[in-house]
């Protein structure tokens, strides 16, 4: 608000036309912009208030804060550095299959092939040897009732002889078939046993890669907790910053023409300044005429 408009109020005024909220909304507006325009000139100005006395304090708790602050970036910029490799570790182990175990695989493929290989032949032993045993029978029931048909007389003497004789046959051929099945037993056997260390090496590796996924996880969380932490540390040192350097600003905007060392340290400021003398003045004149003042 200027002079001018200030007068045309008062007048105005007189006549009973009163704006108070209004006034008063004006008033907040332009000291949010004068708390801004101290902030800024302080942000610009406070390596020159060294010299001033008053502002000791605050020019001396500034550079501790902005040291600590630099600190805060540099810790949070290698923080970020170190969450960014977890992340991509956590990303290779999940994704890519070792060679070595890609080998355990293909090897396990094979064990399950010549498993495979071996069961079936085993089934068509166990199969030819049930039909042996049936035949056996068979012929033994056969054997039987020629013997108790012939009796003392030789009606049936050359047949006899010629089951017999299949009889020992078959009875060589089951022996046969066992010792197959007995010898294939065996090598599945061994081929599961080849099969569980085959599966107990990938189970290994898979765990380690579990442990290993993890730790990159673990790592990924307290990451993100350090970077959290160093963040929430970072936004209180630009608030007590950002303090310090509005109380800056607002001392040697106030006392430019007054203090010497102010008017040297806001030498290439003074349009700002003079802007905030402007809104002081204006936020005055509307609470007068607000009748706070």
């Amino acid at each position: 608000m200027t002079s001018s408009r200030y007068i045309f109020a008062r007048f105005i005024q007189a006549f009973g036309y009163l704006r108070k909220n209004h006034r008063m909304a004006d008033a907040a507006s332009e000291m949010h912009l004068l708390r801004e325009a101290e902030a800024q000139l302080g942000a610009s100005v406070w390596e020159n208030v060294e010299p001033i006395e008053e502002l000791s304090v605050e020019y001396w708790n500034l550079r501790k804060l902005i040291k600590e602050k630099e600190t805060v970036r540099a810790n949070l910029a290698a923080c970020q550095i170190r969450l960014d490799q977890a992340h991509e570790e956590r990303i290779q182990v999940l994704s890519n299959t070792p060679e070595d175990n890609q080998g355990l695989v293909e090897q396990r493929v094979e064990l399950l092939m010549f498993l495979e290989i071996f069961a079936k032949r085993r089934e068509e032993i166990i199969t030819e040897a049930r039909e042996v045993r049936r035949t056996y029978d068979g012929l033994q029931m056969k054997l039987e009732v020629l013997t108790q048909e012939t009796g003392d007389s030789n009606d049936h003497a050359d047949e006899i002889d010629l089951v017999r004789s299949r009889l020992i046959e078959l009875k060589s051929l089951f022996s046969t078939l066992k010792r197959q099945r007995t010898e294939i037993g065996d090598e599945i056997v061994i081929g599961e046993t080849g099969l569980d260390i085959v599966d107990a090496q990938i189970n290994e590796k898979k765990l380690h890669r579990r442990v290993y996924a993890s730790e990159a996880f673990q790592m990924i969380g307290f990451g993100n907790k350090e970077i959290s932490t160093l963040r929430a540390e970072s936004a209180l040192l630009d608030t007590q910053i950002r303090q310090l350097q509005a109380e800056i600003g607002r001392f040697v905007s106030r006392n430019t023409h007054q203090h010497s060392a102010c008017n040297k340290a806001t030498t290439t400021h003074r349009g700002l300044v003079d802007v905030m003398r402007a809104l002081r003045r204006s936020i005055a004149l509307n609470h007068r005429l607000a009748g706070t003042a």
